[in-house]
């Protein structure tokens, strides 16, 4: 077994095309070695803006030999009444790649069938690498390719080399005129000359001593430790993009080396949002706060080389963020002339939110009257509502201020921000910057009910805006990220435990869609079955099995809270010991008064059983003790337990047993027959309580 090095050396690479790069030339390389039967071991990826490379361990020195097995014609059509074989039987030998002799009869459920086992020998992986490393480069995604000179191949930056070996031997091939051999290139001002490699295992060595740290996590090891460093040095610690920003510069540099930079005190009158959202957007430096969280005029650059002198390093880099700064502050200064939100207000009337819908400001006035309909559904405090309603109103009007003309990622920010120099309530300038969140799957939620309330009614609009107008997602294409608006939606309403039913809310907002022709029913049954999906994949991802959240989603998601918690208890439920036979018995129930109703059986039953119809103490014992656990059931789920609950519903099984071991229930006199469906509805009822058990598996 010998290691395997790929590296294409290039001209520098977008810093957020390297990581994507990486994981796909892992995969493909491995599904390329799979699918040639060559065996490996472990894959360690390397880059840098120069250079992408890929190491597999281990690699087999023979492609792997098997024996495949190739069924062709019926028998009967194989041979003919003497015995020989016919032309079918020929032509599939002759497909295999053996002698008619060599065929064999193999039996199947269908019949007999002739067979040919085709033996595939073993080849030396040596004459497969070229082919497979050649075809590899090609297919590296990137969000953009470039064709340079009159070359037909494309990658995102020109290449200019190519190392490939198989242990200490060159993998020969050529890709869009450059030659593969065994030389890299080390850092482009620090040691710019030829890197010989003798075998892969010197790869990151060999780089290293030529100034190229190729593995992506030791340079962010590296930044962060001289970031931190740093950022202790000035009296602070580093700020501005978090792991974002560190990711983007650890492939931004080869070599890298910090150094700190400051700016003047003055410009410390502009927010610290926008100060820190300057430096890592536009400069990708790091801010430095205090230990109160003040900002401090100072900030660290990640450089890609050692300089002579830091001092003319340093200064170049304050001169750049001077002018970045002095624009901020210019905005910032053009957005204070402003007294009030109400200019900007009306400035939305001329920003488009969607065609079919409208502009922004359109979207803000269907999101407070959703606001308003929510907030009295849920039943918030008069101050609440007040605030909230007035979010609403002003939540979007950041989107025409200057500053987040230059800096869209800090919309909402600015809102909260301006909010407060306008001297609106503190409740309502944090639901101003709150309604974006979630802004991913898993990320922050609203801490307030208030900017739970603005950031539902604004979500819920995108959403059913959308699907209203035909924009719903299809397969990988989402433009409105409608996906991510609804699984904000359903985890605000589990964590928040506002008791808003969501067929209401979604029937709420669709009806403030003004679209000519709208069929809302149809919308709302979309929505809600979209709703449904992301909640049962929310459920699915935190723990809860398939079963469990399809069963409990079938009776209802209306009220989301609930919902976590019936998925909680069952997902209890079904890890008790006897779970099996108590679903077995429970389904049994479900389904008998499934195939009843479809029948037409229970029709005239809904009236409750008879006592005077029961032949046999089972079903007196059974209905008893179902009026007893519908009593505890109720006084359970108004004080919120709904796991107790459940567990009582299951404590019905005996009964359900003996009722089952007893009677027959589909017994041939029509009076029994109903009245013991209608027991087992009233059994079902509770059942349906808390899910489909039918769906659960056992």
């Amino acid at each position: 077994m010998k290691d395997l090095l790929l590296e294409i050396g290039s001209e520098e690479i977008p810093a957020g095309y390297i990581a994507p790069a990486l994981s796909a030339l892992s995969q493909n390389l491995v599904s390329k070695l799979a699918a040639s039967r060559i065996g490996h071991g472990g894959v360690t990826t390397y880059g840098a803006p120069r250079r992408l490379a890929v190491i597999v361990a281990d690699v087999a020195e023979m492609k792997e030999a098997v024996s495949v097995e190739m069924v062709g014609p019926p028998k009967k059509a194989a041979y003919d009444a003497d015995g020989k074989p016919t032309i079918a039987a020929v032509k599939f030998a002759e497909k295999a790649g053996v002698d008619v002799s060599a065929l064999s009869i193999k039996t199947t459920e269908k019949g007999d069938y002739l067979m040919a086992v085709k033996e595939e020998k073993g080849e030396p992986a040596a004459g497969l690498l070229p082919g497979i490393l050649g075809s590899l480069i090609s297919e590296v995604p990137f969000p953009k390719s470039m064709r340079w000179a009159s070359l037909s191949g494309t990658f995102a930056r020109p290449v200019h080399t190519i190392a490939a070996l198989f242990g200490q031997d060159v993998v020969p091939f050529t890709w869009n005129g450059v030659s593969s051999g065994r030389e890299s290139r080390g850092h482009f001002f620090m040691a710019p000359g030829p890197v010989a490699l003798a075998k892969p295992a010197d790869y990151v060595a060999a780089l290293g001593k030529a100034k190229v740290m190729v593995d992506p996590a030791e340079r962010e090891a590296s930044i962060k430790e001289q970031v931190d460093r740093a950022a202790a040095a000035a009296g602070g610690v580093a700020v501005g993009g978090g792991e974002d920003l560190l990711a983007i510069v650890t492939n931004l540099a080869e070599f890298p080396v910090a150094v700190t930079g400051r700016f003047s005190p003055d410009y410390l009158e502009v927010p610290k949002e926008i100060i820190i959202e300057a430096m890592a957007k536009h400069q990708k430096y790091f801010a430095v706060e205090d230990s109160g969280g003040n900002l401090l005029p100072a900030f660290i650059a990640i450089n890609n080389t050692v300089v002579k002198d830091e001092a003319v390093t340093v200064g170049g880099h304050q001169r750049v963020l001077r002018a970045r700064l002095e624009d901020a502050r210019f905005f910032f200064r053009a957005d204070r002339e402003k007294k009030s939100f109400e200019p900007w207000i009306e400035e939305l009337s001329g920003i488009l939110f969607q065609a079919k819908l409208g502009t922004v400001r359109d979207k803000t006035v269907r999101v407070r009257e959703l606001v308003r309909f929510l907030a009295r559904e849920a039943g918030v405090s008069v101050d609440e509502a007040a605030w909230a309603e007035r979010a609403a109103w002003l939540l979007k009007a950041d989107l025409a201020c200057h500053v987040v003309g230059e800096f869209p990622t800090l919309q909402g920010v600015m809102g909260r921000i301006y909010a407060g120099l306008f001297g609106e309530a503190p409740e309502v300038a944090a639901a101003i910057e709150e309604h974006y969140r979630p802004v991913r799957s898993g990320g922050p939620l609203p801490k307030s009910r208030v900017g739970a309330l603005v950031a539902l009614s604004d979500k819920l609009d995108t959403l059913c805006g959308c699907f209203a107008v035909g924009l719903s997602p299809t397969g990988a294409s989402d433009p409105y990220a409608l996906r991510r608006q609804a699984i904000g939606i359903v985890s605000i309403l589990a964590a928040s435990g506002l008791p808003l039913a969501l067929s209401r809310m979604v029937e709420k907002a669709v009806g403030l869609i003004k679209t000519p022709g709208l069929n809302r029913p149809q919308v709302e049954a979309k929505v809600t079955a979209f709703l449904k999906d992301r909640l049962v994949n929310l459920m699915a991802e935190a723990g809860h099995s398939r079963d469990v959240v399809a069963a409990a989603a079938t009776v209802s998601i209306d009220d989301v809270p609930l919902l976590w918690r019936r998925v909680s208890a069952l997902s209890r439920l079904k890890s008790l010991p006897d779970f099996e036979p108590l679903a077995v018995a429970f389904k049994r129930v479900v389904n008998i008064i499934a195939q009843a109703r479809e029948k037409g059986e229970l029709s005239g039953a809904g009236a409750g059983p008879a006592s005077g119809l029961f032949e046999k103490p089972c079903e007196n014992d059974l209905v008893s003790a179902t009026a007893s656990v519908k009593r505890k059931v109720a006084e359970l789920l108004s004080a919120g337990d709904v796991e107790s609950a459940l567990l009582s519903v299951a404590g019905l099984r005996p009964a359900v047993d003996a009722f089952f071991e007893g009677v027959m229930v589909m017994a041939p006199d029509e009076k029994l027959r109903k009245n013991r469906l209608a027991i087992l509805s009233e059994v079902a009822s509770l059942f349906n309580l808390f899910a489909d058990f039918s769906k659960i598996s056992t």
